[in-house]
């Protein structure tokens, strides 16, 4: 283990410990979410969070500047994992997972969305016999091939507590007989994304700079008027096939002749290019580090469209209402596809070049938000997790 220095705790004597493990971008985001509500509810209630970082994500602009942006309370553990192959990287997780676990003896493990560390929290939790809380249950792209979908499904049929984001990830789980009942708990909370969005997108207007550095915006003018295309580029299947991630490439290159193209160069990505010595074109195609939370926030708003193989990227553009291009052959986010602002296009070229005339043209979408919930997923899931215990302390009291 890395570092297991702990910061310190309030003194009191918790009704429940939860041990919180994160270790990848999204996760400090949907992490944030639940962490302010327990602080909310520590005024009445005694909750104490343990937040585990496995360190699966490690570099300053795909972590700790999360951290600070979100008032995220910083890890009692940082387990210093690291990148490798996936068996590896999440065999090293279990290990040190496990040991937090038998020292903290936690209620509860939370757990968040399809990442290695989320499996290898769930694997450590069922383990040692403790309840797990799934955040992000449900979701399925029915394709065996993606390392996510493996994740999202083990986790889910180990976890006690599945918080659904959708209407469709419960309709998922009840075709695999996953229900309320028999030890489970399945709830439709709505999407902590949502939550986080509504919550940070009103910070975003003031303080991200951006627009400004990248010459992309007038910071005198009131008007929408967006004059880029935003692009994200990281999963796998994209960026390990030499093909594939040509063809994006090659899209982009096309694209970035009517306005220029913003892309984010994620560590996967920048590494792959490299190997197979691809790259676009530098006048049509801006190549510019990660970006944090609320600037990721600015340059979607503002975007005359965006082009992105993440699933949370997918559902911010709904959100913000800007056309969404999904560099993906399926999407766990079906919703957005049939609300009319995000066309499912896979990798090919032309296919790309068409999808986004396709979109751009269309004239009117759907837009119902409610989709995801009301922006309440975080006070939700607490309170479903402190209610069940609450029912066990005072079973466990009438039996004495």
């Amino acid at each position: 283990m890395a570092s297991n220095k702990k910061s310190s705790l309030s003194p009191f004597f918790p009704f429940l410990k939860i041990v919180t493990v994160i270790g990848a971008r999204p996760q400090f985001i949907k992490a944030a979410v639940v962490s302010r509500a327990i602080q909310i509810s520590n005024k009445k209630k005694k909750i104490q969070e343990i937040l585990v970082h496995t360190g699966q994500h490690y570099d300053y602009l795909m972590d700790k500047v999360f951290f600070e942006e979100l008032d995220l309370p910083q890890p009692h553990y940082h387990l210093g994992v690291g990148s490798g192959s996936h068996g590896k990287q999440t065999g090293i997780m279990l290990e040190r997972i496990e040991a937090v676990l038998q020292k903290e003896k936690p209620g509860a493990v939370l757990v968040y969305g399809d990442t290695n560390s989320t499996l290898a929290g769930a694997l450590a939790a069922a383990k040692l016999d403790i309840p797990i809380a799934h955040v992000e249950a449900g979701l399925r792209s029915y394709n065996r091939r993606m390392p996510e979908e493996i994740n999202r499904l083990l986790t889910d049929h180990l976890s006690t507590f599945l918080f659904c984001p959708t209407t469709q990830a419960v309709q998922n789980l009840l075709k695999e007989g996953v229900r309320n009942g028999k030890g489970k708990i399945v709830k439709n909370v709505g999407d902590v994304m949502f939550d986080s969005i509504l919550y940070y997108s009103k910070i975003a207007e003031k303080k991200p700079t951006i627009l400004k550095d990248l010459d992309l915006f007038n910071p005198q003018s009131t008007i929408r008027n967006p004059q880029y295309y935003l692009a994200t580029l990281h999963r796998a299947e994209n960026t390990d096939d030499p093909k594939r991630l040509k063809s994006i490439l090659k899209a982009l290159n096309e694209i970035g002749k009517k306005a220029p193209i913003i892309l984010p160069l994620h560590p996967r990505t920048k590494k792959m290019m490299k190997t197979y010595d691809l790259s676009p074109d530098d006048h049509r195609v801006k190549l510019i580090k990660p970006v944090s939370y609320l600037n990721m926030i600015a340059l979607e708003k503002n975007a005359r469209a965006i082009l992105t193989d993440s699933g949370g990227v997918q559902k911010e553009a709904y959100w913000f209402k800007v056309p969404c291009l999904t560099l993906r052959d399926e999407t766990e986010w079906v919703e957005t596809v049939k609300s009319g602002w995000n066309i499912l296009i896979g990798a090919g070229t032309r296919k790309i070049l068409n999808g986004l005339k396709l979109i751009e043209s269309r004239k009117s979408f759907r837009g119902e938000r409610e989709l995801f919930g009301h922006g309440k997923a975080g006070e939700i899931i607490l309170h479903v997790i402190t209610k069940h215990f609450m029912k066990v302390k005072r079973a466990a009291m009438d039996g004495q």
